[in-house]
């Protein structure tokens, strides 16, 4: 087992752990923020990262309560409850960059577990890896990551409108998408 990194932020019973973005569409950066009374942390994240960490998540929920002896009680859609349409808290100041981000599963407390590790710029000297310096560890439990999924595809489908014709994103001063005149 390698070691762990330097600086871990783990929040096994978060108040909040949601995906916003700040700026204006097309020009958008994407944040994973996570809550715990006074504590707060933000980590950059792009957004097809943050598409396929709702994907993921979902995964798992999914099969979980496909799962016969599915004694976790997964929840099919948020519990109106702990839906969280609130901006990110302010101020947003971004922890690092994620890079790899890795997913799991904690039958003993029922919740989805999140790592999210530093976008490491690589060396060329080395031939290994280098340990991560820091790392976002988060454990929520199933309907904390059922609603998670839900406000993160809304914030990732919510950027700029889709070109009918070749699907790219259409700015304020139009678009040009190369595809023939009908």
């Amino acid at each position: 087992m390698s070691d762990m990194p330097a600086l871990v932020h783990q929040f096994d019973w978060p108040d909040r752990v949601v995906v916003g973005t700040v700026g204006p569409p097309g020009s958008r950066s994407f944040y994973l923020q996570v809550r715990d009374g006074a504590r707060s942390t933000s980590v950059g994240l792009e957004k097809e990262q943050s598409a396929v960490l709702a994907e993921k998540i979902d995964e798992i929920l999914d099969a979980l309560m496909a799962d016969e002896g599915n004694r976790f009680s997964v929840p099919a859609a948020t519990p109106a409850e702990l839906v969280d349409d609130d901006p990110l808290d302010q101020p947003v100041e971004e922890q690092f960059r994620a890079g790899l981000m890795r997913l799991g599963w904690d039958p003993t407390t029922a919740q989805v577990i999140v790592e999210a590790f530093p976008l490491e710029e690589a060396a060329e000297e080395e031939a290994e890896p280098a340990e991560p310096s820091e790392a976002l560890v988060v454990r929520m439990p199933v309907g904390t990551a059922r609603a998670f999924v839900d406000r993160t595809r809304l914030v990732v489908r919510s950027g700029r409108p889709a070109c009918p014709i070749c699907g790219g994103p259409v700015d304020d001063d139009g678009h040009v998408c190369g595809a023939p005149a009908s």
